[in-house]
């Protein structure tokens, strides 16, 4: 029989100091996270500016969403949030749909056991790097290679070898603009994506490719018939993440200009919205916190229903 002693070793809990080991997380969480999201909520139903002494309902809103005939700061308010949202949309997918591609491409090239490619980590490793370069740092140094003017880098060797007769504006013109900033998106984060879909690829189990190989199948059969399929649950990660750092997006539109006030309005997103709705400027006179509530709350709507709706559609 076990002794008294035994017995009272085994009656004794450990589970308090899991509890004291995850509790720093959950209170940083709370304080930087919660608190905020919950605060977020809250101004949105306040306005009168940076006092938000009056309760104003759903009335933000309402001037985002619908705007208002009778005033005019209301219309421009909803007129500048949607004409913001859709270049978040536009910039979303144009660094999207390049980046998933390229990162399936080579996810499936560097987990492929017959290609034999030299340096596979050295190649992981330079494909990564960009995604922990600073956004400040990206768009000071694409700032410099295109700028508008003569003296950018891609400038003056185009008008030094006569391929061009006029410096292309690289930041001002819309569509240049767009497809640089979708350029750096995809160029930043293609490396954390393929790293993603490899640890993918690679749980799958290898009979599976070996039965394929066995039955004859291609290597595209295979890829179609057994990569995919089974790389659903990432894929849908993938897609999710993206879009909510797509719909987020801030920092790269944002400083992607050469001063103060002459930020690109086709780059300006639905969070350079909220943040100039928080600051006073020439646009905005003073800070509606309300406003930039109000958006943050449709905005995280937005991302929640499309998210559920990605999710939902490859539940299968």
């Amino acid at each position: 029989m076990a002794s008294a002693a035994q017995k009272s070793i085994k009656s004794i809990s450990y589970a308090k100091y899991g509890y004291m080991f995850i509790a720093p997380f959950f209170i940083v969480y709370c304080i930087f996270q919660l608190w905020p999201l919950i605060n977020t909520f809250r101004l949105s139903f306040y306005g009168n500016g940076k006092t938000l002494e009056t309760f104003v309902g759903l009335k933000n809103f309402q001037n985002i969403l619908f705007g208002s005939e009778t005033s005019i700061p209301a219309q421009a308010i909803h007129e500048e949030f949607f004409n913001y949202f859709q270049n978040t949309i536009i910039i979303w997918l144009g660094n999207f749909v390049p980046q998933i591609i390229l990162s399936l491409l080579l996810a499936v090239w560097f987990t492929d056991a017959k290609l034999k490619i030299p340096g596979k980590g050295f190649f992981k490793v330079i494909m990564y790097m960009p995604n922990i370069i600073t956004a400040a740092s990206v768009s000071a140094l694409f700032l410099v290679l295109f700028g508008d003017g003569k003296y950018g880098a891609i400038n003056s060797l185009l008008l030094s070898k006569e391929m061009i007769v006029e410096p292309i504006r690289f930041i001002t013109d819309k569509t240049n603009s767009r497809i640089l900033v979708m350029f750096i998106q995809t160029w930043m984060w293609f490396g954390n994506t393929m790293i993603m879909l490899m640890s993918g690829i690679m749980g799958i189990n290898p009979s599976l490719f070996e039965a394929a190989n066995i039955d004859g199948a291609n290597s595209f059969q295979i890829f179609r018939k057994v990569t995919l399929p089974l790389l659903r649950p990432i894929m849908v990660y993938t897609l999710i993440t993206s879009m909510i750092g797509g719909l987020q997006m801030f920092d790269i539109p944002y400083l992607y200009h050469t001063g103060a006030g002459k930020i690109n309005v086709n780059l300006r997103t639905v969070a350079v919205f909220v943040y100039e709705q928080f600051r006073a400027g020439a646009k905005v006179h003073q800070p509606d916190y309300g406003i930039a509530g109000a958006a943050s709350v449709i905005l995280f709507i937005i991302t929640a229903a499309l998210g559920i709706l990605v999710f939902r559609m490859n539940r299968g």
